[in-house]
């Protein structure tokens, strides 16, 4: 009671308006025929929504792990800079570091934002890719204006290696884009993984069909 007035309590819905959380439920939600539907039960806790946390590129790596509904835990990236990717057609995985994103489907503004999400096209160091090519087929890739097909393999070695080497490249098949991309010491890949559910920046290698719609639309990108 101050100078007259008198102090009234806050108003409780207001007050449980200002401490609502996030929501997935779909009661709220308008009928696909566009009808409204009767609100027939609060909020429940397997309705839980949580604050949308985009993982950034940076070297400072952060994961932090959420508990969730059963006593299980998710793992939130929210900076990472490497990944596991694996490339399909030679049967090879290898841990690298993420250097940029380059396109997203979904907004521009994850890619200015650098923002490591499912299906994003990121480029990836290819060192650790060179050196695997290296070890299996003897043959050095990146070296420009000339192709690997022109080079013969580094067959240093025992008898047997020399046989295992040779027989190797019999049947050795490279895509000339992504021979292309090792010029460059980048590859182009696809995050398959999700990184604030599982903690981790994971996919693979573009190649192919895939490859060269990619390439497509970042060179548009550049042109605009």
């Amino acid at each position: 009671h101050v100078c007259g007035l008198v102090a009234r309590a806050p108003c409780p819905r207001l007050q449980s308006a200002a401490n609502m959380g996030i929501s997935r439920d779909s009661v709220h939600k308008r009928r696909l025929t566009g009808g409204k539907q009767k609100q027939w039960h609060k909020k429940r806790k397997y309705d839980l929504g949580r604050v949308a946390v985009g993982c950034k590129l940076s070297a400072n790596k952060t994961v932090r792990r959420i508990r969730v509904r059963g006593g299980n835990y998710k793992f939130r990236a929210l900076r990472l800079d490497t990944g596991t990717f694996s490339w399909a057609s030679e049967h090879s995985s290898k841990k690298t570091r993420i250097i940029d994103v380059i396109y997203n489907a979904s907004n521009n503004e994850l890619v200015r934002t650098k923002t490591l999400v499912k299906n994003c096209i990121v480029a990836v160091d290819a060192t650790p890719f060179k050196a695997f090519y290296m070890q299996h087929y003897g043959l050095e890739l990146g070296h420009k204006g000339v192709s690997v097909a022109e080079t013969t393999p580094k067959d240093e070695g025992s008898n047997h290696h020399k046989r295992v080497i040779a027989s190797r490249n019999k049947d050795r098949k490279l895509d000339a884009l992504l021979e292309e991309q090792f010029a460059t010491g980048r590859l182009l890949a696809c995050v398959s993984s999700r990184p604030g559910q599982s903690g981790r920046c994971d996919g693979y290698i573009l190649e192919g069909k895939e490859l060269e719609f990619y390439k497509r639309v970042s060179a548009k990108k550049k042109k605009n």
